[in-house]
């Protein structure tokens, strides 16, 4: 069996790995027309910004570590220019030596990647400006800014990398300014989800710029100019591209391999291709989402890895299924971190699913431990069945740790009442005797059984004063210390079964605290004299963060 892997990346050494230790006498070769393979490709922006200060570390693993090791013979330098599916062999062009050779195989695995997506506007191939995707861009940045002493740069694109490079060039003090076209940063997490991080990035000093797009670079005296949508004019040292990538596909495309709507590689849960003995992993395939089982594209490297080792088996004449994506994923910008999993709020709106959502904010550890600071989560979930479709978090502390739990969960087939079952560990330090993955399970469970009924911001925004009367229950020092609800009626808490008679029969009432948690005692007793109420889910912290996505 001789296997030829194209790519030199997660994906493609995965698989190489685990089909040599199902196989000893296998033949396997790895193609990479870079000089790199087995790099820490994620550990990139970080060694931009001094986090991690040895540029060899980023290189886990050469050539000769595989072929001594796992006998891999890895060839670095040497392209792939083309496939012929019908003879099994394909084309090498080794880059150093400009030679060009054939290459027989039985098996074949596309590991090829992604490519930074360039739009076609004027100016991009000017000097100073770049992506970053591999080790030499990364040289190509940091040469750059040492040879132009770099005082000001511009990123184009809120995504992961571009928030990642954005806080790597701010440790450096080096000014930067964040252009992005949508109204938000990190577009897979909700509106108001993102809003706390918008305001921790412009409050590290960057320059934030929603809703705008860059035209055109040119180049001038002092270096370069940005124009952008809004009529505005950016002087700057350099431009660093984060717009996004696209699968690398075009190998497989001119082979005659197909590929699905959204660009990648067709491939089935045994990540074979619709051409014989032709397999895909990574950034360039196409797969399955797993609440829409629809066709998504995840350029994750959690996905990648084990897409890698199930396509090792099958090839090697296994049965190991892909069972589709969560694009569970975290980002951390300066001291605020987010991360998300499974689909988000604008996903369902748009295929017209019905779901509910609550928002839980509570402490990453118990309150009288010092040091405890707040995690804001949001579950999205049917009210008919309790699956979970997604959920999202932020805050400063373990975040990675729910973020996990929601995702195991969420593949496991939980529902959001069972989240209030799960036996989570405990002790000061770490967390609180009730997880805020089980209060959020226990809020779910309240909202489905109907024993409580909750409204949004939304809600209260669109109907106004014409339909509900905004009940906020916090006390006096609390309102004045962290900001009040326009309009609203306040009655603390405890003073609440005094003041019914002030209460306005003919409206609604909507209890407003300041996360939601005290809203269900305030509705539990207001139910109990007849009123119709609701509980405003996430109180005002999340009416803050919505009103902040208005602005």
């Amino acid at each position: 069996m001789k296997i030829i892997i194209i790519g030199g990346g997660p994906g493609g050494l995965s698989a190489a790995v685990r089909a040599r230790r199902l196989s000893e006498n296998a033949e396997i070769i790895v193609f990479e027309k870079g000089q790199y393979v087995s790099y820490a490709n994620c550990g990139l922006p970080y060694h931009i910004g001094g986090v991690i200060p040895s540029r060899e570390s980023l290189i886990l693993k050469t050539p000769e570590y595989f072929m001594n090791r796992f006998k891999i013979d890895i060839r670095i330098s040497q392209e792939i220019t083309s496939i012929d599916p019908i003879n099994k062999t394909v084309t090498v062009h080794k880059i150093t030596t400009d030679e060009v050779y054939l290459e027989k195989w039985d098996r074949l695995l596309l590991s090829t990647g992604a490519s930074p997506v360039i739009p076609p506007l004027p100016g991009l191939d000017t000097p100073g400006v770049f992506s970053l995707r591999n080790i030499t861009d990364m040289d190509s940045i940091l040469g750059w800014i040492e040879q132009h002493k770099v005082t000001h740069a511009t990123i184009v694109g809120g995504g992961f990398i571009g928030l990642e490079v954005m806080e790597a060039l701010r440790n450096k003090e080096i000014k930067v300014t964040v252009v992005e076209m949508g109204e938000q940063v990190m577009s897979s997490v909700d509106p108001e989800m993102v809003s706390p991080l918008h305001k921790e990035i412009r409050n590290h000093g960057v320059d934030l710029r929603l809703k705008t797009a860059l035209k055109q670079i040119s180049k001038t005296e002092t270096g370069l100019c940005a124009e952008l949508s809004d009529r505005t004019f950016l002087s700057t040292d350099m431009v660093i591209l984060a717009i996004g990538v696209k699968p690398e596909n075009k190998l497989a495309v001119e082979a005659g391999v197909l590929h699905g709507e959204t660009g990648g590689i067709k491939v089935n849960s045994l990540m074979q291709t619709s051409v014989p003995d032709i397999y895909a992993v990574g950034d360039t395939v196409e797969t399955n989402d797993i609440v829409f089982s629809s066709p998504c594209i995840v350029p994750l490297a959690g996905p990648v890895n084990r897409q890698g080792r199930i396509a090792a088996d099958n090839m090697l004449g296994g049965q190991h299924f892909y069972l589709g994506t969560q694009g569970t994923s975290i980002c951390k910008a300066f001291s605020l971190s987010i991360a998300s999993c499974g689909v988000n709020e604008k996903q369902l709106k748009t295929r017209n699913i019905r779901y509910e959502k609550i928002y839980v904010h509570a402490t990453d550890h118990a309150t009288y431990y010092p040091d405890s600071t707040i995690i804001s989560l949001k579950l999205l979930f049917s009210p008919d069945t309790g699956k979970i479709f997604g959920a999202q978090i932020s805050g400063q502390k373990g975040i990675d740790k729910r973020i996990d739990i929601l995702s195991v969960a969420q593949r496991a087939g939980l529902s959001v009442e069972e989240l209030a079952d799960l036996e989570l560990a405990y002790a000061p330090p770490f967390n609180s005797a009730r997880d805020i993955i089980n209060q959020a399970g226990m809020v779910a469970e309240n909202v489905i059984n109907g024993h409580t009924a909750i409204c949004h911001v939304n809600n209260v925004l669109q109907e106004g004063a014409d339909r509900y009367c905004l009940v906020d229950i916090r006390s006096p020092d609390e309102i004045k210390r962290c900001g009040e609800y326009p309009g609203a009626l306040c009655i603390p808490l405890d003073s609440l079964r005094s003041n019914i008679d002030n209460l306005p029969k003919n409206k609604e009432i909507v209890i407003g605290c300041q996360s939601g948690l005290r809203g269900h005692i305030a509705y539990r007793i207001l139910q109990a004299y007849g009123f119709k109420v609701y509980n405003l889910s996430g109180g005002f912290l999340t009416w803050q963060s919505v009103m902040e996505t208005l602005c």
